[in-house]
């Protein structure tokens, strides 16, 4: 008798067939073996190396007056104008040093730089962790050409499984409703293969990792 079934119909049999066989787990021991290997360099050096492999730019600073100094150099070389900051802490430590800045969103299409605190700093991969819980909320984030963060060194974590439990001992069961892990600047290839920054958000990414934030 002649075989009229589909190949469609010969694949699921297959399929089926090979569901209802058992076999051994190939990797027993997979949920308890180690993602990573151990990690041997100091927190600092590693989230530096792997957010400069994505085109971020790390800067350590002993104190504010340190930020401050960086801050300078950079509003020189860019020739930033519009600077905007609308959490209430930063506004505060930017104003102690009398660092121009813009609080409300006055002429915000025009803005050139977006300051931000952040939830974390994954070493591993050199990412940010941010969230809307914040005055920023998103747009501080996304819509200015550079965003530049400022975080704490207590705020430096190995894995996201530990930028996790920080968010969790801050915030109990009240976690934000938008968590977002920024990985570099904007980036885009879907046009000809061509790698470009700053096509759906900021082209420039500056992570403040401040040893004395006071």
């Amino acid at each position: 008798m002649k075989d009229n079934t589909t190949a469609k119909e010969q694949i699921l049999k297959k399929i089926r067939k090979a569901l209802l066989e058992k076999r051994e787990n190939p990797y027993p021991n997979l949920e308890e073996s180690q993602l990573y290997k151990k990690n041997t360099d100091e927190l600092e050096v590693l989230f530096a190396e792997q957010l400069t492999a994505i085109s971020g730019n790390f800067i350590f600073c002993e104190d504010g007056i340190d930020f401050f100094e960086n801050m300078l150099q950079l509003a020189d070389k860019f020739k930033w104008r519009k600077i905007y900051c609308w959490e209430p802490e930063l506004q505060q430590f930017l104003s102690k040093y009398e660092f121009p800045f813009y609080q409300t969103d006055k002429d915000f299409e025009q803005a050139e730089v977006g300051i931000t605190l952040c939830e974390a700093l994954v070493a591993r991969n050199g990412s940010v962790m941010v969230s809307n819980s914040g005055a920023a909320g998103r747009r501080l984030s996304i819509f200015p050409h550079h965003h530049i963060v400022i975080a704490r060194t207590s705020q430096l974590v190995l894995d996201l499984k530990d930028a996790f439990l920080l968010l969790k001992n801050k915030y109990g069961n009240q976690i934000p409703s938008m968590i977002s892990n920024i990985t570099g600047p904007s980036r885009t290839a879907d046009i000809e293969k061509t790698l470009v920054l700053g096509a759906h958000g900021p082209k420039e990414l500056f992570v403040f990792l401040i040893d004395d934030f006071s």
